[in-house]
This record gives structure tokens, C-alpha cells and sequence, in this order.
């Protein structure tokens, strides 16, 4: 029996509609050999909602999140609207409200660098040899982000004083440990938290609920590192890590960091999660790691591999479908070993060639 699944498509700025484009072609065809069905509900976000509604998440674009089983998201902001008040801006004004709507608490991004693509990973040929597969668990809502309060005041002698706070609940740290260790159930069994417990009381805490969450998993090694520490060895031995767990802001910059050593921001995509559904399944929102590129907008040049891989995390994660999201992983992988680069990860290795946009998708599609 055919199943039919509702999706709230969310493009974006820059490439991100170019990469959507892909993406759904890939998804259609996952459809049509799957006897699955997908419908789109395609709305604005970002700067394209500012330009032609004046709000970067316009009501519509919530109610349509509301009404779909996962929220596919391409990119948002650009130099268009720097000079926006802050909030008012793309990113603050679209990615951190559907997250805090939604209660989207829990981040994985993995960081995949391919055999075939080590070439292009920044660091030394001999710390990637082989590959290597992190997956990076960040908390998404708490932190210094959302903690309250927040200010900027003139002082009398007329000096300027900002306040931003790092608030984390027990509870919070608790839900996002777990999800860290059960992903960690189904790969290598270990993981790695980072915070930084000699400076900061949240921290301190952070370890401590950590420890405490560990005992529910004996089967799974833990680990503890400073997060200066750990963006060393992020670099100096890749293949160390399985899983690695940490606070908002952490998370944001490691992340970054893993996704540059793995060769592109363009290869990785990601998936923000809410509370389980009871099912084993999420409500989520799965979006490329990278940033609108407006650079290379409208040039057909951008690479469409995180989007795609965006979409098995979305069949994984949302609807359950571990076949179709494996079926995409496995099509992206035999693409980059046959030898299709983007002008991101092209290094003119042998037996490469470069690509644009359309043609890595319709190898994707060829390859499923």
C-alpha cells in the first residue's frame, strides 16, 4: 500500500534553492521505485520571506511546518540583510524561532570524509587516511543563545556593557545525553563529551549529569574533554572520535571544524530534533550544514550532496524509512567514488572530473 507523507519545503536564500532543486529529484525518484508519496508544501523563509513579506518567518511558513511530518530546510541569510536589526535578520529571524517553536533540542551532524575525497581535507593526507565518521550530538535550545537575561547598557562614565548568559537545566542536559548515547548504541559505542568543567559551572554540571546518564549504557565507553582540547584533536586524530556530545556554542564552532577537516561544508548534512514521537521517530527539521553561498547563488555550481543526504536524514529520523535513506547514501558515495566533484571538494585527483549542480543530482538519481 502506498503511504503518503506530508513535507514542509523551506528553500530559502542563495543556493539553497538551486540544492533543493536536487534534492526533491532525488526524493521523487526514491518515491517512484519506493511506491512512496511525497507531498510538498513549498513556502518562504528568510531573507526571500523579508523581500516579499517583510518578516523572515511569515505565520504561513509556521502553519505549514505544523501541518507536515518534517520540515526540509535549505539556507538562510546573506549580506542583503546585515544591516536588518538583529532579530530581524534571516537567521535570527527564521532558524532560531522554528527551532524554539518546535522544541528542535537535539542537532546530529555527521562528519563524514569519504576514502575518495581525503584529498580534500585541509589537514595532513596521513590524519584522514582511510576516512573517517564523527557524529557531532549538539544541544540546540539551551545555552548562551536563549539564556536570559540579555543586555546592552551604557554605563555612567559612558562605557558600554553587554550581558549574555549560559543557562542549562539538569533535565535539558539529560535528554541530550540520551540521545548521544543511543546513537552511539548503533555505531561504535563511545563517546566523547566536551565542556569546559575547570571553568564553567555549567560545565561542571554537564560532566556530572553525563557520568550519571553513562551508567543507563553500560555497553558504551565515555569519555571526557576540555573543548579547547577537543578542537585540537579534532584535527590531530580525526578517526579517535565516534560520537561527540556537547553545550550550544560548542557545538556550533566543533561542528563547523569537523565539517571543514571532512573536505566541504557543501558534503554534510544535518538533522535538528524534537521530543520522540513515541515511535521511535521525530519531528524534525533536516537542513545542509552550509551557509547560502551568495558567492556562487545562481551560478549552478553549488554542491548539492549535503541537501540530498539532508533528505535520507529526513527518511531516517522522521519517517522511519532506513531503506530509502540508506538506498541515498549508498547512491552519494558510489558518485564520489566514481569520481564526481563539485568545484568545492575538486582537487584534480585522478579519475575526477568536475561537475555542477544538475549533474551530481542526476548521478544520485542514476546511481539509486
Amino acid at each position: 500500500m502506498s503511504r503518503t507523507f506530508k513535507l514542509a519545503v523551506l528553500p530559502g536564500d542563495g543556493i539553497g534553492p538551486e540544492v533543493m532543486a536536487e534534492a526533491l529529484k532525488v526524493l521523487d525518484a526514491v518515491a517512484a521505485k519506493s511506491g512512496l508519496t511525497f507531498e510538498y508544501n513549498h513556502q518562504l523563509v528568510g531573507g526571500a520571506a523579508i523581500d516579499a513579506v517583510g518578516k523572515a518567518l511569515p505565520p504561513e511558513t509556521v502553519a505549514a511546518c505544523e501541518a507536515s511530518d518534517a520540515i526540509l530546510f535549505g539556507s538562510v541569510g546573506g549580506p542583503k540583510w546585515e544591516k536588518l536589526p538583529p532579530n530581524e535578520q534571516p537567521e535570527r529571524g527564521a532558524l532560531l524561532p522554528l527551532r524554539k517553536h518546535f522544541g528542535l533540542f537535539a542537532n546530529l551532524r555527521p562528519g563524514i570524509c569519504y576514502p575518495a575525497l581525503t584529498s580534500s581535507s585541509p589537514i595532513r593526507p596521513d590524519l584522514v587516511e582511510g576516512g573517517f565518521d564523527v557524529l557531532c550530538v549538539r544541544e540546540l535550545t539551551g545555552g548562551m543563545y536563549f539564556g536570559q537575561p540579555k543586555s546592552r547598557t551604557t554605563l555612567p562614565d559612558g562605557d558600554i556593557e553587554v550581558i549574555d548568559t549560559m543557562v542549562y537545566k539538569k533535565s535539558e542536559i539529560v535528554r541530550i545525553a540520551h540521545v548521544a548515547f543511543k546513537a552511539a548504541q548503533l555505531r561504535r559505542k563511545h563517546v566523547t563529551s566536551v565542556d569546559k568543567a575547570n571553568v564553567l559551572t555549567n560545565s561542571v554540571l554537564w560532566r556530572e549529569t553525563m557520568v550519571e546518564v553513562a551508567k543507563e549504557y553500560p555497553d558504551v565507553t565515555l569519555a571526557h574533554l576540555y573543548v579547547d582540547n577537543a578542537a585540537m584533536q579534532l584535527i590531530k586524530a580525526p578517526r579517535s572520535f565516534d560520537v561527540l556530545v556537547t553545550e550550544n556554542l560548542f557545538g556550533d564552532i566543533l561542528s563547523d571544524e569537523m565539517a571543514m577537516i571532512a573536505g566541504s561544508l557543501g558534503m554534510l548534512a544535518s538533522a535538528s530534533l524534537g521530543k520522540p514521537k513515541g515511535d521511535g521517530l521525530y519531528f524534525g527539521l533536516f537542513e545542509p550544514s552550509g551557509g547560502t553561498a551568495p558567492d556562487i547563488a545562481g551560478m549552478g555550481i553549488a554542491n548539492p550532496i549535503a541537501q540530498i543526504l539532508s533528505v535520507a536524514l529526513l527518511l531516517r529520523f522522521a519517517l522511519g524509512l532506513e531503506k530509502e535513506a540508506a538506498s541515498i547514501e549508498a547512491a552519494v558515495k558510489k558518485v564520489i567514488d566514481d569520481g564526481l566533484r563539485t568545484g568545492d571538494i575538486f582537487s584534480n585527483a585522478p579519475g575526477t572530473r568536475k561537475v555542477n549542480t544538475k549533474e551530481i543530482g542526476e548521478a544520485v538519481i542514476a546511481a539509486l
